[in-house]
């Protein structure tokens, strides 16, 4: 976690779901679980932007269009997320899409990426592929 981008285990998780963060997203940062669906996967990355995990967001993305490496703008501070649809991606899916729009501030000015994700399980874990 990057030193500017601290998140209190009991504070809101940024993923806009009603639990802690320790209870939410960071339960899946930390490695104690997995996320169940490609929503729960598509919230916990943007929470692991939001709160600087690098790490997480490496070992989470499909081997086959993973980075080397990462690195995040510290300028940047995600402020919101909303889900605008979701297509497959539960326990009964091998793929699945989420659309979003995730609100940040640059600088001090608003900023939005809207996108649609694609998520696949590998080694029958959710992981993002790319998005557009």
């Amino acid at each position: 976690m990057s030193k500017n981008r601290v998140s209190p285990a009991a504070s809101p998780c940024p993923c806009g779901l009603p639990a802690s963060y320790a209870d939410c997203c960071g339960a899946f940062h930390a490695g104690r679980s997995s996320a169940p669906t490609a929503e729960r996967l598509m919230r916990s990355r943007y929470s692991a932007f939001a709160v600087g995990d690098v790490a997480y967001l490496l070992r989470t993305w499909h081997s086959s269009t993973r980075p080397a490496e990462l690195s995040l703008d510290e300028r940047v501070r995600w402020t919101g997320l909303e889900i605008l649809s979701t297509s497959g991606g539960t326990a009964f899916h091998q793929e699945g899409t989420v659309e979003f729009v995730a609100r940040c501030r640059v600088g001090g000015a608003e900023d939005s990426q809207h996108e649609l994700s694609r998520f696949v399980r590998e080694d029958g874990r959710w992981v993002y592929v790319d998005g557009t």
